[in-house]
């Protein structure tokens, strides 16, 4: 249940001295066809990849839980990962050939034009830059914090804290929007209170230890 009063989390967001965004599944509704190349390549190797599986590795990377190491586990094959993930690629950017940002977030991030603001990922800087230069929201954002950026990423508090360092801010002072539990755990040890927007991946996991919780970032401008 979305408890909070749509209103509420307007003041929330405005009243944050920073506001630091997750890009996949916050800005860009990219987990989705990642999860679905996942799926087609399970399929044709004879098996399933559930969803309240697969979404254990969200927001993280594969030390928490990984794809490559279960498909392999099943089959009982080794593959050649390069080659795999190069054509998994393919079908990601194909899947997200016309993509726009997610629901509100345009509005949200020119509303905040006069807070520090950060995309904060445990994604790349080729694939997050990329992105933000694409959809034309970079120049919304003070600076973006990636892996590489930190020692560790999320659920690690690390790629946060640098966040709330670059921005210049206590972070305790800071406010994370984000969708998966590995980021909602990284911003409550970064001390940072947590907006928790689930999307269509992501929504199935327990969000109950959110600070605040929306069904999207939809009117929260």
């Amino acid at each position: 249940m979305f408890h909070h009063q749509q209103q509420e989390i307007q003041e929330v967001i405005h009243n944050a001295k920073a506001v630091l965004f997750d890009f996949d599944g916050i800005i860009l509704d990219s987990e989705w066809p990642i999860y679905q190349s996942w799926k087609r390549l399970f399929k044709r190797e004879g098996h399933t990849l559930e969803q309240k599986m697969y979404v254990n590795c969200i927001g993280s990377d594969f030390e928490t839980w990984s794809p490559p190491n279960y498909l392999e586990e099943l089959t009982g094959k080794h593959f050649d990962w390069e080659k795999e993930n190069a054509a998994r690629q393919v079908e990601i950017m194909r899947d997200l050939e016309s993509a726009e940002p997610m629901p509100g977030v345009r509005d949200l991030v020119i509303a905040l034009s006069e807070k520090p603001t950060a995309v904060v990922s445990s994604s790349s800087h080729r694939w997050v830059d990329g992105w933000l230069e694409k959809l034309d929201l970079m120049p919304h954002f003070n600076t973006t914090v990636c892996r590489g950026d930190a020692p560790k990423i999320k659920p690690a508090p690390d790629l946060f804290l640098e966040g709330a360092r670059q921005l210049d801010t206590a972070p305790s002072e800071c406010l994370v929007i984000e969708d998966s539990i590995n980021g909602l755990l990284a911003a409550h040890q970064a001390t940072m209170k947590v907006l928790a927007v689930p999307n269509r991946l992501t929504h199935i996991l327990d969000f109950s230890a959110a600070d605040w919780r929306a069904k999207s970032l939809k009117g929260l401008a």
